[in-house]
């Protein structure tokens, strides 16, 4: 089972869920931090990192003797990633998808690929929760190859949370694609159930079953709550407006750790995902 964590906007308190959630599993389980541009899990988690792999993509390199400057390659880019200028094609790595078409049709055998750096894996543990974090390297303009490389260490004999970058975008649609179930953590607010509406949108889109983590209970209103059941959508936890949970928080510590009487919450939230996707398979 794959349980992706996401959210609609930023600072709802998705890792947070991630986090608690993989130590409060009970069994083993991986938890996969795909928000390759600002990870943060292991703050909280604290693993033993065990070790580093560099992750890369490939891209066109031009044998300037061989190139005729026809422009082929450049025409077929749909991003601009090659282009030829005068005698020569020139490569903007940074925007290349990695498709391998410009090398397919030039004539002259003048386009290879080679491999570029774009961040690293790092793989460790802690107790039962073997982690994985992806980390991309600043100034790259695209986080789904990393993404996709982090995906890939899943052992799938094995429980997997992944913790999503926030958003509706690029990044967050190759993190969920191929989960089981997603778990959108919002906030009762204005801003909350706005962007609560566009995840939810994503997620249908790719025909995922979701449920809702409702976080700061008690600092908005009772907006997501009429929301959740107009669509029918199971809010699965709900989490107070605790000053205790925000301290713990600033300390880089787990909420089940600092205040253990909220263990219990997070081992229900388990239950009720597998209940949430042995419900979706019954019905379809």
């Amino acid at each position: 089972m794959i349980v992706a964590i996401a959210s609609g906007k930023g600072g709802t308190g998705k890792t947070t869920v991630a986090v608690n959630l993989a130590m409060a599993w009970g069994t083993d389980v991986q938890l996969v931090d795909c928000d390759v541009e600002e990870p943060n899990a292991r703050i909280f988690l604290k693993p033993e990192i065990s070790r580093t792999e560099a992750v890369s993509v490939a891209v066109p390199e031009v044998n300037e003797s061989l190139c005729t400057a026809c422009g082929l390659c450049s025409q077929m880019c749909r991003y601009n990633a090659i282009a030829a200028l005068g005698a020569k094609a020139l490569v903007f790595p940074e925007m290349c998808h990695s498709c391998g078409g410009c090398a397919l049709v030039c004539p002259e055998k003048a386009i290879t690929e080679k491999d570029r750096v774009i961040g690293t894996l790092d793989i460790g543990q802690r107790g039962k929760v073997r982690f994985v974090e992806g980390r991309l390297n600043v100034g790259e303009a695209m986080a789904p190859p990393m993404i996709r490389a982090a995906r890939r260490t899943i052992n799938n004999e094995v429980p997997a949370i992944i913790d999503c970058p926030p958003g509706t975008s690029c990044p967050v649609v190759a993190a969920l694609r191929g989960a089981d179930v997603a778990l959108l953590v919002t906030e009762p607010t204005p801003f909350g159930l706005h962007d609560l509406t566009l995840a939810v949108e994503t997620v249908r889109q790719l025909r995922i079953p979701l449920g809702v983590v409702l976080n700061r209970v008690g600092a908005g209103d009772d907006r997501v709550h009429a929301y959740c059941a107009r669509e029918r959508i199971p809010i699965l936890l709900e989490i107070p407006d605790d000053r205790r949970i925000a301290e713990a928080y600033s300390r880089g510590e787990l909420i089940i750790t600092a205040l253990p009487e909220y263990a219990s919450a997070f081992s229900r939230l388990m239950r009720s995902i597998t209940q949430t996707l042995e419900k979706a398979n019954r019905f379809g």
